[in-house]
């Protein structure tokens, strides 16, 4: 027997008692592999703090999916390394999310500044008045328009969500919409002024 089968062998006999819940094995089982795993890693995510945090969700999840493990697909080794390249990939793309989230708040923080004291008001006046017609509304016109203006629904979504024909759904919009202007102009709103 080769020590790369030996190894084996013995890495699957260590995640074999980590499914059954054995500390000691999973001590032993991180002292053997938690190096690769973090060069692994580290290749990824090319930071080490992170790095190190990964390698801890890591070990998590193998504690946790242990019993998942079938030699039949690979190697214990191999089935470690596929959860922390996966878990390092996760991270990346969260990180990369988190720096886009950020970048588009920044920009939309700064397009707020950049508007004049007349647009802010003239837009909390137009909601208030939005709000208050509204009312004016049937409660089925509200909810198709709720849910398409507010919620970003399409028409055919909308028809989903309330389990209608679409003609109905854009009927019920249309007619909204237009009873919503007829309230907003005897709220003393303008809909041709902006």
């Amino acid at each position: 027997m080769s020590t790369v089968e030996a190894n084996t062998e013995t890495l699957a006999g260590l995640l074999g008692r980590v499914a059954e819940g054995d500390h000691q094995a999973f001590s032993a089982l991180y002292e053997q592999t938690s190096r690769r795993v973090y060069a692994l890693v580290l290749r990824v995510v090319q930071n080490p703090a992170m790095s190190a945090e990964v390698v801890q969700e890591v070990y998590l999840q193998v504690w946790m999916l242990a019993h998942t493990y079938n030699a039949e697909l690979g190697t214990p080794q191999n089935w470690i390394f596929t959860v922390a390249h996966r878990r390092a990939v996760d991270r990346v793309r969260s990180e990369q999310s988190a720096v886009g989230r950020d970048a588009r708040y920044g920009l939309r923080a700064h397009a707020l500044r950049d508007d004049t004291v007349d647009e802010s008001v003239h837009r909390t006046l137009m909601s208030e008045s939005v709000v208050r017609s509204m009312a004016a509304l049937t409660a089925r016109q509200a909810e198709a328009i709720r849910l398409a203006f507010y919620g970003g629904l399409t028409y055919a979504e909308v028809a989903e969500t309330l389990k209608l024909k679409l003609p109905t759904v854009k009927s019920r919009i249309r007619s909204g919409l237009i009873r919503l202007r007829d309230a907003l102009e005897a709220d003393g709103y303008d809909a041709h002024a902006r």
